[in-house]
C-alpha cells in the first residue's frame, strides 16, 4: 500500500517532511489508526537499520555534491548522512513510545480533511488520501 506522508508543525510556514511516498505491507487497506501508526513506525525503524553506519577514529568532512548543497540550505537544515548513534532501535519501544505520544496530544494525525482521533477509528486507505502528521508544541509559562 503505497501513502503519501507529510509531517508539519504549527507556527513553521514550510513543512518538516513534505510529500514523501512510502510504502507498507499491509493485509488490508481498512485498518485502524494505531495500526497505521504502528506500521509507519515499523517502517522508519527498517530505514534506520539499513542505514549506513560510518565508524571513524577520526572526524573527516563529509561535502556533498556541488548540486546538492543549494538543495540543503533550501530545506535550512545541511546534513552530510552520516550517524553517529550505533545503538540499535528496539521496535515495540518505538511503537509504543509513537501510540503514548498520540494519546497524549503531542502530535495530530490526518487523512485528507478529516482527523484521526481515537486509535480504534477504522481508515480506509485505499482512498488515496494525503496523510498528515502535525507536531503540536505546547506554550511553556508561569503561574505569575
Amino acid at each position: 500500500m503505497n501513502l503519501s506522508i507529510s509531517v508539519k508543525q504549527l507556527g513553521k510556514k514550510h513543512p518538516l517532511l513534505q510529500e514523501k511516498n512510502i510504502a507498507l505491507a499491509l493485509e488490508s487497506p481498512v485498518i485502524t489508526t494505531q495500526k497505521l501508526i504502528e506500521s509507519i513506525v515499523d517502517h522508519q525503524v527498517q530505514l534506520f537499520r539499513s542505514a549506513s553506519f560510518e565508524f571513524e577514529d577520526e572526524d573527516k568532512i563529509h561535502l556533498p555534491k556541488e548540486h546538492y548543497l543549494p538543495i540543503l540550505t533550501d530545506t535550512g537544515k545541511v546534513g552530510f548522512g552520516a550517524l553517529y548513534n550505533h545503538n540499535q532501535v528496539d521496535l515495540a519501544k518505538a511503537q509504543e513510545n509513537a501510540i503514548q505520544a498520540f494519546e497524549d496530544g503531542m502530535y495530530a494525525v490526518f487523512y485528507g480533511d478529516d482527523q484521526l482521533e481515537t486509535l480504534t477509528e477504522q481508515i480506509d486507505l485505499s482512498q488515496n488520501k494525503n496523510l498528515t502528521f502535525i507536531r503540536l508544541t505546547f506554550l511553556a509559562g508561569s503561574y505569575w
